[in-house]
């Protein structure tokens, strides 16, 4: 009976290790098939869709999407995740050669907060211009993770891809750069997620996890109309108005 037991525990241990083992062998390979759809450089050309999504994490991200509107591959564009306190004279001074499409053709959503967030939020807004396809804009290490929440958010609406690349990320040849690969994981630690809980969700509007992995909810309960500075400006002004009334 002890010999018997001990070569039991001596299976189970050897199966666990090896599990372990083929784990970790997915997950490397799983890693190296994720850093290698990532785009090192930017698109040599963009065809044109019905409308432009730019999640906010860069001002470069922001200036190549009103490029983009400029040169006309979209009729309008979202500005998903900005800061409460920046508004349309602030992008206008960062980006004074476009102050006419900022006036016109730009949309600004404050209420997203994450990347779940922002394909909840550029849902809504393309169903309210009923546009059906999509040109996404985002650094390039955040493309993928954006496009499985666009798509998960979006199933009917086509998604087109333009990575946004930096001198401070270069991700070509990352496989010999610590410094990258390291960067790379969370990354890829949150695509996962992602892939996996557009598996067992329905909607991530109402999806739990999403609070759960996210910390809060991914869109913030205050109505659109409320955010931003020009919404602030209204309300110090009613609020001086009643006081002199």
């Amino acid at each position: 009976m002890p010999a018997r037991s001990t070569s039991l525990r001596r299976v189970l241990g050897l199966t666990a290790a090896a599990i372990a083992c083929a784990g970790a062998l997915l997950l490397g390979i799983g890693y190296i098939r994720f850093a290698a759809m990532i785009d090192a450089r930017e698109p040599a050309s963009t065809p044109r869709t019905d409308a432009i999504v730019v999640v906010t994490g860069g001002a470069q991200r922001i200036g190549d999407a009103i490029g983009l509107l400029g040169a006309e591959r979209g009729e309008r564009l979202l500005i998903s995740g900005v800061n409460e306190k920046t508004g349309r004279e602030e992008l206008a001074k960062l980006n004074p050669a476009s102050r006419d499409l900022l006036s016109c053709c730009v949309d600004l959503d404050y209420r997203a907060r994450n990347t779940i967030g922002n394909a909840i939020e550029a849902r809504r807004w393309v169903r309210r211009h009923g546009f059906r396809s999509l040109l996404v804009v985002t650094s390039n290490y955040h493309m993928p993770r954006t496009l499985v929440e666009f798509a998960h958010a979006m199933p009917g609406v086509q998604l087109v891809a333009h990575p946004v690349v930096t001198e401070h990320v270069d991700t070509s040849g990352w496989w010999n750069r610590w410094s990258v690969v390291r960067m790379l994981a969370p990354e890829y630690a949150k695509y996962l997620v992602a892939r996996l809980r557009s598996l067992v969700e329905s909607d991530p509007e109402t999806s739990r996890l999403s609070v759960i992995i996210g910390g809060r909810k991914p869109v913030s309960p205050k109505p659109a109309d409320t955010l931003g500075p020009a919404a602030e400006k209204r309300s110090r002004l009613l609020e001086q108005h009643r006081h002199e009334g």
